[in-house]
């Protein structure tokens, strides 16, 4: 016997995820507000914040077996990681609907969270727990961090959901994400400005430049003043929270090479550096400018096999860096 619990059920935390679109077939994480879709443009940002980046299913409970029944969306099988008390018990084959079950939980009260797939569009129906063991609520009292970017935070090619940079970062200094990394969708619009002022942190990053340079969606006389911008509508409900801003990380296509509205990577850090010191000179203490560079730089070359993105050993070389470029000294 089982006892058969619904995705929508109050008992489960839904961490990472921006808003919950419960429908007849399960619940659907998005990494937008569901209900005001329509005005997070363009498309493509809306399918990528579908796909649930960070986001988990949390819970307390004393059953030594679970069932997950899921629909993944996706044009490639995708893992779902289940951790119990923080270490992982398995990663799981995901593909189109999937029954996936985990048995040999241990004894005793246990905290489970299963790390949702970072690519393809995911609807939970249902979980299935033993007949009779508990399901209490996760309160997660832990900092707060949200870090914004693009495809290289969104991270397709981490080796599993749990192993993408900023859950690593996250897991190693104890920290409840919200990654708002959207592949190809890093624009510095308004809306995300908004939306990461709205939301609790005590924490926050953003790391700008790279689908901007590549899309050529802003220009010389754009790019800094949307950095101001954009941290200025966070600061409105977080003017004292730490900022990291992060520029770009080393692609060697793009480092010299100026795009036809006259931008290279080279130039883009300038850009970054320059925003953040007029944000400080504005009185803001707490922003602080992070290199791309040291974050993760040309002696990491070998690891972006198509010189743009890191490969899975590079989002864990990545995951480092952050930590000792931006959590350990910033993040206090």
């Amino acid at each position: 016997m089982s006892d058969l619990i619904t995705p929508d059920d109050p008992r489960l935390t839904w961490q990472g995820a921006i808003s919950l679109n419960v429908t007849g077939n399960g619940v659907v994480p998005w990494r937008l507000p569901f209900e005001e879709l329509d005005l997070y443009q363009p498309e493509a940002l809306q399918e990528r914040a579908a796909m649930p980046a960070g986001v988990r299913v949390s819970f307390l409970t004393d059953s030594s077996s679970l069932k997950a029944s899921l629909t993944v969306e996706s044009d490639d099988p995708q893992l779902v990681d289940v951790y119990c008390d923080g270490e992982l018990v398995v990663s799981l084959l995901a593909d189109g609907d999937d029954d996936l079950t985990i048995s040999g939980l241990p004894d005793g009260q246990r905290l489970i969270e299963m790390w949702l797939p970072q690519h393809g569009k995911v609807c939970l129906r249902s979980l299935e727990i033993e007949d009779g063991a508990s399901l209490i609520p996760y309160e997660d009292d832990r900092p707060k961090w949200v870090t914004y970017g693009s495809s290289i935070t969104h991270c397709r090619a981490a080796a599993s959901p749990s192993m993408t940079w900023p859950a690593i970062v996250a897991r190693d200094r104890g920290y409840n994400l919200t990654c708002l990394g959207y592949g190809g969708n890093c624009h510095l619009e308004p809306m995300l400005a908004r939306m990461i002022r709205d939301l609790s942190a005590d924490f926050l990053s953003m790391k700008v430049g790279i689908n901007i340079q590549g899309s050529e969606s802003l220009n010389v006389r754009t790019f800094k003043p949307a950095i101001i911008g954009f941290a200025s509508i966070v600061r409105e409900k977080h003017p004292n929270t730490p900022f990291a801003v992060i520029s770009p990380i080393f692609s060697p296509p793009r480092e010299t090479t100026r795009n036809s509205v006259g931008f290279s990577l080279s130039d883009m850090r300038e850009e970054v550096t320059d925003a953040v010191e007029l944000l400080k000179a504005q009185g803001d203490s707490n922003i602080h400018y992070v290199d791309g560079l040291k974050i993760f730089g040309p002696e990491y070359v070998d690891m972006l096999p198509d010189e743009l993105h890191p490969d899975a050993k590079g989002y864990e070389v990545l995951a480092r860096s952050f930590v000792d470029e931006v959590a350990k000294p910033l993040f206090i």
